[in-house]
This record gives structure tokens, C-alpha cells and sequence, in this order.
């Protein structure tokens, strides 16, 4: 009989061991965030309220690109060294097993992106208010993208051009975590409570936690059959 929290925290460190041997896969969206979205005030220019009206948007889809980038590493090397399949024929529960891997991913991907944001945000000119409120909805949505984009890691797993038809599955499926993560970070400039943005966030965060690590579970089975 497993014990379903050693269970969750083996398979993430185990994760997170891998990640720290394939440290340029792991660097790579993080530089790609930070590169991309310090492009922006180059090009748009100096002018303070035109990069505050743009900063929640670009920054929110420059991190929803970043957790994209490394969404279709989630199963791969377990898939190619034949793991996946010994953890599916296990008798360790799968919905755990992803969510264990998905909590990996989230520590190297999606915390740091949190933790990068509001630096950039400082560019943007954003006050103290917004970079709180950015950095609130990051650390509640980043975890959403990252489950929400296992389910569609497990179902393009063993198909061919992978990775493009990864985006076009789960990129509508971020739509409400992107509006609602910008929507939070637009109402806190405007003076406007954010509670309402975080609030929905957090539901869908809630779900995610939820039915992700079953559909993915599912998804699994189905590609490797």
C-alpha cells in the first residue's frame, strides 16, 4: 500500500534530480521570459503610462509562453526510458504520479517566474500595488497552466510534431487564467480590488488540482496503448 504523500514527494524529487542534470532544458523558457519580455519596453519606447497599460498582458503571456516551452518534457524522458510504462503497470496510483510531476515542473518553471516577474514588472514602471498583485496571480496561476498543460503533454505524448499540436490543444485552455491573471494586475492600477481576479483564479486552480491529474492519468493510458 502507497502512502499517497511519499508517493507525491518521491516522484517530484526524483523530477527535480533529472532537471537539475538537464539544467539548460530547464534554464531555457526562464531565459526566453526574461529576454522577451524586456524586449517590449525597447520597442514600445519610453513613454511610462503606455508600458504600464501593456505590462499586465505582456508579462502574463510571456509566462503562459515560458510553462508552454517546457510543457512537452513533462512525460518525455520517462516515456523514452520506459519508466512511464512501468509506473503506469504499477500499482502506484497514476493521478498521483502526475501531480507529483507536475509539482516538479512547477518548482523549476513556474516559481521562478513568479519570483521574476515583479523584477521585470520594474521596468514597466508598475507600481508596488500591481507587483504584488502580479506576483499573487502568478503563484496561483502558474500551477493551473502547469496542470491543465499535463493533460495535453499526455495526449500528444507519442505523436508526431508533438510539440505544435500541444499549443493549439491547451493554448485555449489558458485563455481564462490569462484574463483573469491580467484582469487582476489592470485592476489593481485602476484602483479597483483585485479579490474578484484572484478569486476566480483560485477556482480554476481548485478544478485543476482536481480533474487535471485524472484526465492526464487517462491521457497516459490512451497514448501508450
Amino acid at each position: 500500500m502507497y502512502s499517497m504523500p511519499k508517493l507525491l514527494a518521491a516522484v517530484a524529487l526524483r523530477d527535480l534530480r533529472i532537471a537539475q542534470r538537464r539544467a539548460s532544458d530547464t534554464l531555457t523558457p526562464l531565459a526566453f521570459f526574461l529576454v522577451a519580455a524586456s524586449l517590449f519596453p525597447l520597442a514600445v519606447g519610453p513613454e511610462r503610462e503606455t508600458l504600464r497599460a501593456i505590462a499586465p498582458g505582456v508579462l502574463w503571456v510571456m509566462a503562459l509562453l515560458s510553462c508552454l516551452m517546457s510543457l512537452g518534457r513533462l512525460f518525455e524522458v520517462d516515456h523514452r526510458d520506459g519508466s512511464l510504462e512501468q509506473l503506469m503497470l504499477s500499482a502506484a496510483p497514476l493521478p498521483v504520479v502526475v501531480l507529483g510531476k507536475v509539482a516538479a515542473h512547477w518548482l523549476v518553471s513556474g516559481l521562478p517566474l513568479t519570483l521574476l516577474a515583479p523584477v521585470l514588472g520594474l521596468q514597466f514602471g508598475l507600481d508596488a500595488a500591481a507587483l504584488l498583485i502580479l506576483t499573487l496571480g502568478l503563484a496561483i496561476g502558474t500551477p493551473a497552466l502547469g496542470l491543465i498543460g499535463a493533460i495535453g503533454a499526455a495526449l500528444t505524448l507519442t505523436a508526431r510534431g508533438g510539440g505544435a499540436l500541444l499549443a493549439l490543444l491547451v493554448l485555449p485552455l489558458f485563455i481564462p487564467i490569462l484574463v483573469f491573471g491580467a484582469g487582476a494586475v489592470q485592476a489593481a492600477q485602476s484602483g479597483l480590488g483585485a479579490n474578484a481576479h484572484l478569486s476566480l483564479l483560485g477556482a480554476v486552480l481548485a478544478m485543476s488540482l482536481f480533474f487535471a491529474p485524472l484526465a492526464a492519468a487517462a491521457a497516459i493510458r490512451i497514448s501508450l496503448e
